[in-house]
C-alpha cells in the first residue's frame, strides 16, 4: 500500500470558542495587572525615596515603604499567575507523522507553538484503541501513573477516536492517548508493525 511521507492532523479543543474566550479573559486580566504593577513601580520611583526622607522612625520608614510595596508585589504575581494559567485554555495539539516519527507540538491559542516529543516507532510497543480491554489492561499496569493526554478533549470530535500507544525510552514507559482519524491510526500501525496493534 502506497503512502506518502508526511501526514498531518490537529487535534482541536470541541469548545473552540469557549476555550477562545476563557483564554481572551485571562490575558486581558493578566494585561490589567501588569499595567497597574507597573504604574506603582513608576510612582515608586518617586514616593519611596520620599518615605525613606521623611522625619520618622527607622520602623516608620519601613512600614511605610512595605505598606506601599504589598500591593506592587500582588500586582505583578497576579499577572504572573494570570499569565500562567490562561495557557491552559485553548489548546490544541498538532500531530505530524513523517520518517517513521510522530512528531507531537502543543499550540496555544492558535500561535505558539511548543514541541513536546517525537515519538519512534520502533520504540512503541502496543498501539489500539483507548475504549478496549487491552487499554484497560496497560492503564492497571500503571500502578496509578495516568496516561498522558495528547489531546484538549475528554471525548473524540466527531469522525474520530481515541487511540493510545504504549511507548518505551530509556527513562521508562509511557501511555499517551491522542485524538485522530483513522488515517493516521493506519500510518502509525503501518510504521510500527502490525503486530503491535490490538483491537481488543
Amino acid at each position: 500500500m502506497a503512502r506518502s511521507a508526511l501526514y498531518e492532523e490537529s487535534a482541536i479543543s470541541t469548545d473552540e470558542r469557549g476555550e477562545r474566550r476563557k483564554y481572551q479573559i485571562f490575558h486581558i486580566a493578566s494585561i490589567v495587572f501588569l499595567v497597574l504593577g507597573a504604574i506603582m513601580a513608576f510612582f515608586s520611583l518617586t514616593f519611596i525615596p520620599s518615605m525613606i526622607g521623611q522625619d520618622a522612625s527607622t520602623a516608620v520608614k519601613v512600614f511605610n515603604v512595605v505598606t506601599w510595596c504589598i500591593p506592587m508585589v500582588f500586582f505583578f504575581l497576579f499577572f504572573f499567575i494570570f499569565w500562567k494559567f490562561k495557557r491552559r485554555f485553548n489548546v490544541s495539539y498538532d500531530y505530524t507523522f513523517v520518517q517513521d516519527e510522530l512528531r507531537v507540538t502543543r499550540v496555544f491559542n492558535g500561535k505558539t507553538r511548543k514541541h513536546l516529543l517525537t515519538m519512534k516507532a520502533d520504540q512503541m510497543l502496543m498501539i489500539g484503541y483507548a475504549d478496549t480491554d487491552s487499554y484497560e489492561r496497560l492503564l492497571a499496569g500503571q500502578r496509578n501513573k495516568k496516561p498522558t493526554y495528547l489531546t484538549p478533549n475528554r471525548e473524540p470530535a466527531e469522525g474520530k477516536i481515541f487511540i493510545y500507544i504504549h511507548y518505551s525510552t530509556s527513562i521508562g514507559k509511557t501511555l499517551y492517548v491522542l485524538e485522530c482519524r483513522k488515517e493516521m491510526l493506519e500510518y502509525v500501525v503501518f510504521a510500527a508493525g502490525r503486530n503491535k496493534f490490538t483491537s481488543k
